[in-house]
């Protein structure tokens, strides 16, 4: 390093603003294992108790996005977009952004990611298709992009390794909850796409990371700062999760949801979230409507290898249904209880590498503010027997309601 990190994390204990090139070093430094997890992680530290500067988020964010291969697309005309959520209960916005901004001309090279507690990752959605390949050769991410207009797969080794170091190393010793480190984390992964503009999604509630509107304003205005400065135009809106979004929860259940979303039809809250992320408006509503979204739906899987017309993987589950007890107006439908009840029957997974039941999960009949009725139906439980007894306690407790 430039820079040793002894004096350098005495130069963080004291408030000294790090350059770029220090800050360049250490993420250097960290990939090539110069220095020790313990360092690293005494250096997480500081930054969890002491912040970063808006400059040293930039500086953390551009070492991380430099530390593995960047990706590029000679010959294929943009402009390139892509979005990222924070994470939530029933998003499966990507599924269904992706190819509606391909359908409108836009290209769309996006890495995603799998899911980890009660938030649902794309990549697991996906991989409901039988045959969907998550990950594909360069050369094919290139014609699939150029012929199709967009691709949804995952992340490689060499793509911001830096991220997948440090990432892990939060875990470990608590210091995830950073806003300049969660920045670096997101938008490092991103930035590596070649991208013109870059939308976020940042949740908020019960079913969100984030839990208070304050806080996702505050991540949401250091995403697009940072993002801003590294040249890529980025919008950030932030979007409640105190209750599921759509009525769909879990891997192959969403699917469903966003194909229909792509068909002009499917929950209109979904439907409206897919519309304004999109920035398009009228035109991506007529896209919805005509079917041109599908169509780059429907090109996207099959040029990924996926099989449509087979059954999502998982099938063959049972249901049980919870029904209202009582008349009034639903007044809480907790997005967090229910992400909770979806893991616990298995569509989710505890740390990496855990295998998700495809086939499970949950679909929400009524929303806040619903007239229900004694018998009215508020979620279905999809399950194969596994954790039920305790899902069916969170359904119960996920719904209350006002006289």
């Amino acid at each position: 390093m430039s820079i040793p990190i002894q004096r350098w994390l005495q130069e963080r204990r004291d408030g000294v603003e790090q350059t770029p090139e220090n800050i360049q070093a250490f993420v250097n430094a960290v990939v090539r294992e110069e220095i020790t997890s313990a360092q690293s992680a005494a250096w997480l530290a500081f930054v969890l108790t002491r912040g970063m500067t808006a400059k040293e988020t930039l500086a953390l964010t551009e070492a991380m996005t430099q530390s593995g291969t960047s990706l590029s697309w000679p010959g294929i005309s943009g402009p390139f977009v892509d979005k990222h959520s924070t994470g939530g209960v029933g998003d499966k916005v990507s599924l269904a952004l992706a190819p509606l901004w391909a359908s409108l001309g836009f290209r769309v090279p996006m890495l995603s990611g799998r899911g980890l507690g009660i938030t649902g990752g794309t990549l697991d959605k996906l991989e409901s298709i039988p045959g969907y390949r998550t990950s594909v050769a360069s050369e094919d991410l290139q014609r699939i992009l150029a012929d199709v207009g967009c691709f949804i797969v995952g992340q490689t080794e060499d793509i911001a390794p830096a991220d997948r170091i440090l990432y892990a190393l939060r875990n470990e010793t608590g210091t995830v909850p950073s806003i300049p480190l969660i920045t670096a984390s997101i938008l490092s992964k991103k930035l590596v796409e070649g991208l013109d503009r870059l939308v976020l999604d940042v949740k908020y509630g019960t079913g969100a990371f984030m839990k208070t509107k304050k806080d996702a304003q505050n991540l949401a205005d250091s995403l697009v700062a940072v993002g801003a400065g590294a040249g890529v135009e980025t919008t950030a809106q932030l979007t409640p999760m105190i209750q599921p979004l759509g009525e769909a929860v879990g891997n192959a259940l969403e699917v469903e949801e966003a194909v229909a979303c792509l068909q002009g039809e499917g929950p209109q809250d979904f439907r409206d979230l897919v519309v304004a992320l999109s920035g398009e408006g009228a035109r991506a509503e007529a896209a919805l409507d005509s079917g041109r979204a599908f169509e780059k739906w429907v090109a996207m899987v099959e040029a990924q290898g996926g099989q449509l017309c087979a059954p999502r993987k998982g099938g063959g589950c049972s249901e049980w249904v919870l029904e209202s007890t009582a008349d009034g107006t639903l007044s809480s439908c907790d997005a967090g209880l229910l992400g909770q009840a979806a893991f616990d029957l298995g569509a989710g997974r505890s740390r990496a590498g855990e295998r998700v039941h495809f086939g499970v999960g949950l679909r929400v009949h009524a929303k806040v503010g619903d007239a229900v009725c004694v018998g009215q139906p508020l979620v279905t439980l999809v399950h194969d027997q596994k954790g039920l007894e305790r899902a069916q306690e969170l359904a119960r407790s996920a719904f209350t309601f006002a006289s």
